[in-house]
């Protein structure tokens, strides 16, 4: 117990360091009064010790009031994470009360994922705020990456005295960022799992779960469907609607542990204030370089939401749209009214004809490595890529556009409709988008698995699957691909041994492929 408190502190130093290097602890032009930061212990639910730490403006001693926004860290973090971020809020005159939530690190407790015990630890922090710095409880805000930002979205809706949230690569419905198309995410819940248990305390109820879902127990699927409802902020829309905090809400188009659909869907649901901005990249990937102290889109948007929600400066954010988008092929941002207003205008694609793959066999199409892939789309414009006419069609089914005689912009939620045929009552598939350029080359627009069970073996049923939400431009002269096999390694895949499935397009029930575009 005492080497593993000594390694997270030497850890905590680490990540300090690390900051202090890249200049996101530096200290503050000369011309400006510091801010003071402290190392403090907060009492949570049932007294449990929160690690956390307090970044305050220079004149924070005299008596005057003001705002404060508390940062839970995200998964696996230590209390360090937001310090570069915090910084700057302090500097602008904001108190900044960052901790590490329970279970992680050298806080106490368990990890509970969101639970309620979580969630009255964000209403002890602001007590504790309100009760040991100047922060003004007329003006409380909540902000977090991933983990904190789910842990903020859940506090918001509990909590009145939270005026205004932004909640970054977060989720608004755990279940259908984890499990969507009644398939386990593998890849992430198991990266997920691993770093939780290396950096912190999961609880009983968290081990079993994690067990159960990896473990395909579809005994307990109700059981972790509860679960997970009881840790998504969209089970609480009425509470947010009752309280009317100002909600921002940030993530990344090929964010592989919480993906885009659910928080638009999220979005769509709130009323009041609110904002969502959709960026490329991976998970928490867009704010990572503002964690440093480097310029960051994310961060300085987050910053003017505070400033005009929580401080009442006139900026221009009010007036401004509420869903800004940023196309992972470049040329700036985007601006709509609504998320229904993003890839208005669709284009069915038609999935003639009958195609039979056979199952247990990754044809080569795949969504790529969580973290790793969507990143380099970022940064390089560089997303899974696959030779289009290579694809083995035993094992793949392979439907293509047209070559397009100008630029067309997906925008929005792809939408898949075909009839399926089993030879086994349960199976996966996976469905991928593909951008195919002259060579045959294809670069992954978007994909999204699909699961099913008790079905009966050759009864046809009419599958509807939504495709992870991106914003992509396929040049002139390049077709679209429909790809869809039943192995993914980001996937659990439930196809029996021997298993077929076969896409069929009757003339009473045709296939098609809906892409949302943006009008030229």
């Amino acid at each position: 117990m005492r080497q593993n408190a000594r390694l997270r502190t030497a850890a905590i130093g680490t990540f300090s360091a690390a900051l202090l290097a890249s200049g996101a602890l530096a200290a503050p032009p000369a011309s400006a009064a510091p801010t003071t930061i402290r190392f403090v212990d907060i009492a949570g639910e049932g007294g449990t010790v929160l690690k956390a730490n307090v970044v305050s403006p220079a004149d924070s001693g005299t008596g005057a009031a003001h705002p404060v926004v508390v940062l839970p860290t995200s998964w696996a973090i230590p209390q360090v994470e937001y310090l570069a971020q915090a910084q700057k809020l302090a500097d602008t005159g904001y108190i900044v009360v960052s901790y590490n939530s329970r279970g992680f690190w050298q806080s106490g407790g368990e990890i509970e994922v969101g639970g309620p015990e979580d969630v009255a630890d964000a209403s002890a922090v602001i007590d504790w705020a309100l009760a040991n710095t100047a922060a003004d409880p007329e003006h409380v805000g909540m902000a977090g990456v991933s983990y904190g930002a789910g842990i903020s979205l859940l506090a918001a809706a509990h909590d009145p005295r939270i005026k205004a949230v932004a909640a970054l690569s977060g989720w608004g419905d755990l279940i259908d960022s984890i499990y969507s198309g009644r398939t386990q995410h593998a890849m992430a819940t198991t990266l997920l799992g691993g770093s939780g248990y290396l950096t912190g305390r999961p609880s009983a109820e968290l081990q079993q779960v994690l067990a159960d879902f990896l473990g395909s127990n579809l005994g307990k699927e109700d059981e972790m469907i509860a679960w997970g409802k009881l840790r998504s902020p969209a089970t609480y829309l009425d509470g947010l609607r009752r309280n009317k905090p100002a909600v921002f809400l940030g993530n990344a188009w090929g964010d592989t542990i919480f993906p885009p659909n659910q928080y638009a869907d999220f979005f769509e649901k709130l009323s009041g204030p609110k904002r969502l901005e959709l960026r490329p990249g991976d998970h928490a990937t867009a704010e990572a370089t503002g964690l440093l102290g480097l310029p960051n889109d994310t961060w300085t948007d987050t910053r003017r939401w505070f400033d005009h929600y929580l401080k009442g400066e006139d900026n221009g954010v009010a007036g401004e749209a509420p869903v800004r988008l940023s196309s992972r092929s470049g040329g700036g941002y985007e601006n709509y009214p609504d998320w229904k207003s993003v890839g208005a205008d669709r284009r069915k694609l038609d999935l003639a004809g009958s195609q039979t793959v056979r199952a247990n066999v990754d044809s080569g199409a795949n969504g790529g490595i969580t973290l790793l892939s969507n990143a380099l789309d970022q940064l390089i414009k560089l997303p899974p890529t696959v030779s289009v006419p290579l694809l083995p069609r035993l094992w793949a089914a392979v439907w293509q556009s047209e070559k397009y005689d100008s630029e067309q912009r997906v925008r929005g939620t792809v939408k898949l409709h075909t009839t399926l045929t089993p030879t086994k009552e349960s199976g996966t598939l996976v469905a991928y988008l593909y951008d195919v350029g002259p060579l045959g080359l294809g670069k992954l627009v978007s994909n999204a698995p699909y699961t099913f069970h008790g079905r009966t073996p050759g009864q046809p049923f009419g599958v509807d699957l939504e495709l992870f939400s991106t914003a992509y431009d396929v040049p002139s002269g390049h077709r679209l691909a429909l790809v869809v096999d039943t192995v993914d390694p980001l996937y659990i895949e439930h196809n029996p041994t021997g298993a077929q499935l076969t896409f069929s397009s009757p003339a009473a029930d045709p296939s098609y492929l809906s892409v949302p575009l943006r009008e030229q």
